[in-house]
Order: structure tokens, then C-alpha cells, then sequence
């Protein structure tokens, strides 16, 4: 393995931990970051010389807070913020300690994901500080031009500062509402990396895989939280399914067409073991309902063998968990799995005002014509359509509806 090779592993594994240990210690997201990559460059020559140290994280953590030291001596200021260090100033000799590095990545996490900051700073923050994702990449993610996302993570930098969040995990009586928001960006980033919203490719791997990992953290850093471990087993149970969901010619294979002798069953063992020991804290919540259901699915021999009506009646659960439009939908189709599609779509009318949704008018378009409703499906697809921003999606929707009009066609 090249120096280059290891320096990049040791970064994308260890960056959350090395960074939360500096922003502890010197108070400051920005100056952290600039010493980090700072020490990274340092490590390109050094290790290349002198040979890989016996603990690269403790190393670049280190060369970093020297790094920082440095910085903050070209500044006027430094009287005032070199006090905020509460470790001594490390010398050539300490590089290569083998000190375990403090994990303060719980307290960073609830940094980032303060409510007091808008949702798509708090998710760029999180993908930013914590999954080491360069500044180009998140920008990527958000379909942004990398200059306004430098400007958006900047303002949130400053916004913690000026505004005085603590770096710290929430008090018990904030700890529900904070976890909650922190779970909401970590599963919204896992969303968006298993069904791109405007992209031409299905998913984005890279989002999904980091959602993970870091609810990896969180649940080894809060393991009596069951929600954490309801959140990591759905998305590892919905991750197992990936490599289906495409054929070989890049076309979308739905969940009942797809080769479950594919999936990735030990990835979904996983999954259900993780979600039974969140089931043993008998704390319940709407992570671990969603996550019940794709359990279901995940053990089905086949589409027809799913139990349906347990996962009609999970969706029941969830709506009086969380009433939302998006629960109702999904609990429609499998109403219409469990017993007809005629009662899925009974249910899917009382839903209202969701004309423009686009999740809405793909299971209309679907119940509409498995009932043989084929002229009102037609036009729903064409809506659903027009709100799609997936290429993969939009191909199979416009598949569909080419089907249904060459029905009209053969009359």
C-alpha cells in the first residue's frame, strides 16, 4: 500500500474522531479543519521518509494541534485563544504516540445537527465535519456549485460560533427532540444515496455507505438508544436489496420482480439482529416499525409469500406514530397487496391534496391500472412523470405508460 494510499484510508476512517477530538480542544470548526489538512500534508512527506508512525490517527491528531498552535501564533489573538487548548503543546517527538484519541464525535454530531440550524446545513455540516466528505463532494451531493456550498458550510461554521451552541450532548430533558433531528439527517442522507433524487444514476453508493457508518458510530456511542439501532438496521435491510435494483442493462427492478437470491442476506442478518436488540429496550418508535416491515420483506421467500396484512397493520402502527401522507401512500399499496387492489385504492383517494406528489401519483398510476382503470392511470403517469427527477424511475414510469397506450392502440 502507497503512503498516499494509507494516508487517504486513514483519513476517510479516523477523520470524524480526529477532528471532534480538535474542535474540542480548540473551540473553532474552521481552524480545526485547515490544521487537519495541514497535518495531512505533513504526513505525505514524513511518512513517506520516515516511515508509517505505530498510530497514524494519534499522529496526525498531534501534528495538527501543533499545526493549530502555529496558526494561532500568527494571529494577534493568541493570548486569548491559546487557553482554550487544555493539553500541552505536542513536540517532534510525540509523533508517533500511541495515546488513544478521546472520542468526541457524540458531541460533534449534536453540534452539527443543532436545531437552531437550517436541515440542509445540518446535513452538509454532518457530511462535511464528521464523514470526511471533501467540501467538492458534498457540494455534489446537493447538485450545487461547489462555491455556494463553501459559503453554506461557512455560514454554519460561524453561526455555531456567534451563536454559542454548545459543543456538547444535549441536556436529558433536550436529548429526545436533538436525537431525533440527528437521526432525521443521517437517514436523509442514507435516502438520498439509495434513490437519487435528480440523478441519472438510481442511487449514489458513497451516501448511502456513509449514512451507515455513522450510525454505526452513534449506536456504539449510544447503545441504549433504540431508535439509533431501529435506523441502522432499516437502512442495512433496504441497503441488502442495492444490487437488484437495476437489471443488466440499467433498467429499475421493483422489490417484487427483484432476485432475493441476490440480496445480501448476511447484511440482512445483520439487520434483523440489530433491530431484536432494539426490540429487547422496549422503547418503541418509528424507526423500528419501518424497519419491522422491511424485515418482513427481507425474509419473504417471494412477493406473494410477504405477509402483507402484518405489514398493513405495521403501517397502521406508524401512522399514529407519525401521521404523514407518505405513510398513508405506502399503507395503500400494501392494503392492496393484502387484500385487492380496488381497496388499496380506496384508501389511496382519502389522501388529499397530494396531486402534485410525485410517490403519490406513481402507486396511483400502479392501482389504477392493476383495477384496469387504464385511461386515469395513463394520466397518471404522465404526472408522475413530469415530477420525476430520476432517470432510471422516469424510464420505467414511461415504460408503463407505453404499455397502457398500446392498449389503446391494439382498440
Amino acid at each position: 500500500m502507497t503512503t498516499s494510499t494509507l494516508i487517504e484510508r486513514t483519513f476517510r476512517e479516523e477523520h470524524g474522531r480526529i477532528i471532534a477530538a480538535l474542535i474540542a480542544q480548540l473551540g473553532d470548526f474552521t481552524l480545526a479543519e485547515d490544521a487537519l489538512q495541514d497535518a495531512l500534508v505533513i504526513a505525505l512527506e514524513k511518512w513517506e521518509q520516515d516511515g508509517v508512525p505505530n498510530n497514524p490517527a494519534a499522529w496526525l491528531l498531534t501534528v495538527a494541534k501543533r499545526r493549530a498552535i502555529d496558526r494561532l501564533r500568527r494571529k494577534a489573538t493568541l493570548e486569548e485563544k491559546v487557553g482554550i487548548l487544555d493539553s500541552p503543546v505536542a513536540t517532534e517527538d510525540d509523533y508517533s504516540m500511541d495515546d488513544p484519541i478521546p472520542d468526541e464525535r457524540l458531541k460533534l454530531m449534536f453540534t452539527c445537527c443543532h436545531p437552531s440550524l437550517a436541515l440542509e446545513a445540518q446535513v452538509a455540516l454532518t457530511l462535511h465535519t464528521l464523514g470526511g466528505l471533501s467540501t467538492q463532494e458534498v457540494a455534489r451531493a446537493f447538485l450545487v456549485p461547489v462555491n455556494t456550498m463553501s459559503q453554506r458550510l461557512s455560514r454554519a461554521r460561524k453561526k455555531i460560533r456567534n451563536a454559542g451552541i454548545p459543543y456538547r450532548v444535549p441536556p436529558e430533558n433536550l436529548l429526545p427532540e436533538r436525537l431525533d433531528a440527528l437521526l432525521a439527517v443521517i437517514y436523509l442522507i442514507f435516502n438520498e444515496g439509495y434513490c437519487a433524487t435528480d440523478s441519472d444514476s438510481l442511487t449514489r453508493q458513497d451516501l448511502s455507505r456513509e449514512a451507515i457508518r455513522l450510525c454505526r458510530i452513534l449506536v456504539k456511542l449510544m447503545p441504549l438508544s433504540a431508535e439509533s439501532k431501529g435506523l441502522l438496521a432499516l437502512m442495512l435491510l433496504h441497503d441488502s436489496r442495492r444490487e437488484t435494483r437495476l437489471d443488466a442493462d440499467g433498467n429499475l427492478v421493483l422489490l417484487e420482480d427483484q432476485d432475493r437470491s441476490a440480496w445480501d442476506h448476511t447484511q440482512i442478518a445483520d439487520g434483523i439482529a440489530i433491530l431484536d436488540e432494539a426490540l429487547t429496550l422496549y422503547t418503541p418508535g418509528p424507526y423500528q416499525v419501518q424497519a419491522a416491515i422491511s424485515a418482513l420483506h427481507s425474509e419473504a421467500p417471494s412477493a406473494a409469500e410477504t405477509d402483507w396484512k402484518q405489514i398493513a397493520a405495521l403501517y397502521g402502527s406508524l401512522s399514529i406514530m407519525t401521521p404523514s401522507p407518505v405513510i398513508e401512500i405506502n399503507r395503500a399499496v400494501a392494503i392492496a397487496m393484502a387484500n385487492t387492489p380496488a381497496d388499496g385504492l380506496r384508501h389511496l383517494h382519502r389522501i388529499k391534496d397530494m396531486e402534485d406528489y410525485y410517490p403519490y401519483n406513481v402507486a396511483l398510476a400502479d392501482l389504477l391500472r392493476r383495477t384496469n382503470q387504464y385511461e386515469a392511470a395513463a394520466d397518471a403517469y404522465e404526472r408522475a412523470i413530469a415530477l420525476c427527477g430520476n432517470v432510471a424511475e422516469r424510464a420505467y414510469l414511461q415504460k408503463r405508460l407505453d404499455e397502457i397506450n398500446s392498449l389503446f392502440e391494439e382498440k
